[in-house]
Parts: C-alpha cells; structure tokens; sequence
C-alpha cells in the first residue's frame, strides 16, 4: 500500500485543484501507485490469491475510469497516460 504522504503527493500532482480528490486523473494516478505496489508484492508472493483478487479488481476499475475519460475529454486521457506512463 501506498503511505499517506505518498498519497497527498499524487493528489497534489494531479489534482484539478486544492483538495481535490474525485477528478478522474486523480483516482486513476492513485489506482496505478497501489497497482505497482501491489504488483511488486505478488512478485514475492505468487499464492496470494485474495490480494491477486484485489489487484485484478484495481485493474479492472482503473480501466473503468479510463474509458470514461477517453469518452469525455480525449485530451486529458492522452494527457494522463502520458504522464503516467501507461500503455494504451
């Protein structure tokens, strides 16, 4: 998981503006850091099948939210995942 100061950096990097936290940019760039990490755990731990269950559900909702962006603003979403440096 992600540390609290780790997660208020990425608000403030993303954010729209102070505070905030529902934007789409915001949610996916904190879905990508916790499926990175939780990536690097299932590295060590292959049988981990519940936090396997809970990366795929990330996964699925990050790729929920950018659809949703790439539909209402195609700008933003090329902008973001350039920035977050995802393939697609």
């Amino acid at each position: 998981m992600i540390t609290k100061e780790t997660k208020e950096q990425i608000i403030r990097d993303f954010g729209r503006t102070e505070g905030d936290t529902g934007s789409p940019e915001v949610q996916v760039a904190l879905l990508t850091a916790n499926i990175r990490s939780l990536t690097e755990h299932m590295k060590k731990n292959p049988k981990d099948f519940h936090s396997n269950r809970g990366l795929l559900k990330m996964v699925g909702h990050r790729r929920s939210l950018l659809a949703y962006l790439r539909k209402k603003d195609i700008n933003r979403y090329r902008a973001l995942i350039e920035r977050l440096g995802l393939r697609k």
